[in-house]
């Protein structure tokens, strides 16, 4: 059965048990043992002294109006008692419009889990069996944030598809900018099981994609930063290619809008259907002229030596 959440002004008897509504509170339930009623203000985290904070050890108890509450068992205590491989790891890519042409999510896991053979249903969300690695997410003392990678199977070229559609959106984009959410919680709380509750799950992770660092039949693989992360941008963040402008042709990158028309090969083409860019600084000297300011959507200086 799912925890309900805590309440404003609300009367609470001894053995009520409930789940902060502050997404960093410890992923804790908390158990009423002096009955009355809560506050009109929730508990906070690492707040100031004025407003009390949400225990973070088990057997630790906090005043809430009248009520007392006190910390008890969640998903990371089930941890000590449990096989860790119990641990349901899922992920979400959220695409952003602006810079992928669409809002759409994906939702996926690595299928390591040998209890669960199929897709996953979490807090009435599907999550796609897809192999994948995860690597990275663990912080260290070092001062610097982490960089995980996440490197999803290419079977069948569907992410390389995905790609090709981001990139009509924004030339060389490579998922850049998309959000991706780690999502960790036991199998017990998925969806079906008897103890189902999809608010039993450790805190969410947000990363965004930095790059794609590689792509082959076989997979893709992204390098994700915390939003956080400013100091390990990398420029230009998209992938160095020398010769071949990467803009879709008349778009606003490219910003050609002319009637004069040429085929792939720059001859004189008579119609705007026999209109083909050759994706090369001279196809673009054709259209805008030798002299003028080329928006060239490539580094034609990549790779010259003295």
């Amino acid at each position: 059965m799912a925890v309900a959440a805590w309440a404003a002004s609300t009367a609470f008897a001894v053995g009520d048990i409930r789940r902060a509504t502050i997404e960093q509170a410890s992923g804790l339930f908390f158990r009423c043992t002096t009955a009355g009623t809560s506050a009109a203000t929730e508990p906070g985290v690492n707040t100031d002294s004025n407003v009390p904070n949400w225990p973070k050890n088990i057997g630790d108890t906090v005043t809430d109006g009248t009520c007392v509450w006190t910390a008890i068992a969640s998903a990371y205590e089930e941890l000590a008692k449990i096989n860790p491989s119990a641990i349901i790891e899922l992920f979400e890519v959220r695409l952003d419009s602006a810079l992928h042409g669409s809002n759409d999510v994906y939702r996926f896991h690595a299928g390591s889990n040998a209890d669960v053979t199929g897709n996953i249903i979490f807090n009435s969300q599907t999550y796609s069996r897809v192999p994948l690695k995860a690597d990275g997410f663990e912080y260290a003392n070092t001062g610097t944030l982490p960089r995980p990678t996440l490197a999803i199977s290419n079977l069948s070229s569907t992410i390389s598809a995905l790609l090709l559609l981001v990139n009509a959106t924004t030339a060389g984009n490579d998922l850049g900018g998309a959000e991706v959410r780690r999502i960790r919680t036991l199998k017990k709380y998925l969806d079906g099981e008897s103890a189902a509750d999809p608010n039993a799950q450790f805190p969410q992770e947000r990363w965004f994609i930095d790059r794609k660092s590689s792509e082959n039949r076989d997979s893709v693989t992204f390098e994700l930063a915390s939003k956080f992360d400013l100091a390990g941008q990398k420029i230009p963040r998209r992938q160095i290619i020398a010769n071949i402008c990467q803009w879709k042709y008349r778009s606003d990158e490219c910003s050609y809008t002319g009637s004069n028309y040429f085929d792939v090969n720059g001859n004189t083409a008579s119609t705007l259907a026999q209109d083909v860019c050759g994706k090369r600084v001279a196809s673009c000297k054709l259209r805008f002229g030798d002299n003028a300011e080329l928006p060239f959507g490539s580094f034609p200086g990549a790779g010259l030596t003295k």
